[in-house]
């Protein structure tokens, strides 16, 4: 039940980072564009995949916050509230792609490795006792 509700908020708390990614991503200082919610998803995104997979080893738990994030994104950047595009046709927009794909794509597949390789050691020890 535990591990449960630790998922389910740590799926809610990525929904709502990715909202606050796009929201920041058009942030500019002065004449200068600062996407600071590139930064925030190369933080974030791969710090709540590891945190899933502490909590859940399944590979479709680990893969969630790629897929959560993903998600919000695409229906958030392109159908905003009000039919607003907050995703439009930059650099930063695709900064933004690259560096929550990229980062997601990389810890998923590095974190499933390790449950595997965790899973396979756990068995071998089973079977040796």
């Amino acid at each position: 039940m535990i591990r449960t509700v630790t998922l389910v908020l740590l799926t809610l708390a990525g929904a709502g980072l990715a909202a606050l990614e796009l929201l920041l991503q058009p942030l500019h200082i002065g004449a200068v564009p600062v996407p600071i919610g590139a930064v925030i998803t190369l933080l974030s995104l791969p710090w709540l995949i590891r945190f899933v997979a502490d909590v859940s080893d399944a590979p479709a738990a680990i893969a969630s916050p790629l897929v959560v994030w993903g998600a919000v994104v695409g229906v958030l950047g392109y159908a905003g509230p009000g039919g607003d595009v907050l995703l439009p046709t930059t650099w930063q927009s695709l900064l933004l792609l690259v560096a929550g794909l990229l980062s997601g794509l990389v810890t998923t597949r590095r974190t499933l490795e390790s449950a595997e390789v965790a899973r396979s050691s756990g068995r071998e020890h089973s079977h040796s006792g």
